[in-house]
């Protein structure tokens, strides 16, 4: 059976709904306007240029937050300190747990503020008959991708909570990912009930996990509704940003590896 690629990453974009803390700037450089930075930097003259060459195109990130498009966070994300040691950056991650046997749990019911518990995590994996074994991935399926490029993607959607999110990582998966803006509620959501409720605990629960467990989560992952629950691989290396709390990644699955 021939091998398949899914791909799992957001397009890499400018897009005029998304806030300005996530907000992407590309600068394009056409071929013409290289073939004078070659004649006067290098000194070629145009007679010297290859037949029927136009030049090189270029382009420059100008803006883009490490958090900004489908990215996985560094432990040094949740906070400086984790199981009481200095927290991990996205460089210092170990290349063996980015890849590695994939498990999709279908979340997709979940209403959009109401947390994912440790029981919808088995109820779906008990349903496909799936046991969660050390160094799997596991995807949150949400389908709230499905929002991507308009204003509601940072504010609707569900999330894991602290339970879950723990019970994860008590299975042994270091690394986990969901399809939606952020791993927990929407974050004006839990400040909006962390208010409401008098709780310093409730903000930010689910990453916060990651202060006293090790861990690593990727978010605005997309298409894992095209993914069968199990029998795929993940890859997602992170780009090597020195000192990075996060870093964009190409996330795939791999079908028939």
């Amino acid at each position: 059976m021939e091998t398949q690629i899914i791909d799992l990453s957001k397009t890499i974009q400018y897009n005029q709904h998304d806030p300005w803390f996530m907000k992407v700037k590309i600068k394009r450089k056409a071929h013409i306007r290289s073939r004078w930075l070659i004649r006067l930097a290098l000194k070629l003259p145009f007679k010297l240029f290859p037949k029927n060459w136009t030049g090189w195109a270029d382009d420059t990130i100008t803006k883009m937050g490490l958090h900004s498009t489908t990215h996985i966070d560094a432990p040094w994300h949740y906070g400086p300190i984790v199981e009481g040691k200095p927290a991990r950056t996205i460089d210092q991650i170990p290349l063996e747990w980015c890849y590695g046997n994939g498990i999709v749990i279908d979340c997709s019911h979940k209403e959009d503020f109401v947390a994912i518990t440790v029981e919808d995590l088995r109820q779906d994996l008990d349903k496909n008959g799936i046991q969660i074994s050390k160094g799997n991935i596991v995807l949150i399926r949400t389908d709230r991708d499905k929002l991507m490029g308009t204003p509601d993607f940072p504010h609707k959607g569900t999330g894991m909570s602290r339970e879950a999110t723990e019970w994860l990582i008590d299975q042994g998966v270091k690394v986990m990912g969901i399809d939606q803006w952020g791993w927990d509620l929407p974050l004006k959501f839990m400040a909006d009930k962390a208010r409401a409720l008098n709780d310093p605990e409730y903000f930010w629960e689910g990453h916060r996990v990651g202060i006293d467990k090790e861990y690593l989560h990727m978010e605005q992952l997309t298409n894992l509704k095209s993914l069968p629950p199990c029998g795929f691989k993940v890859c997602v290396f992170p780009l090597k940003i020195k000192g990075g709390s996060a870093a964009p990644a190409r996330v795939v699955a791999i079908l028939n590896p």
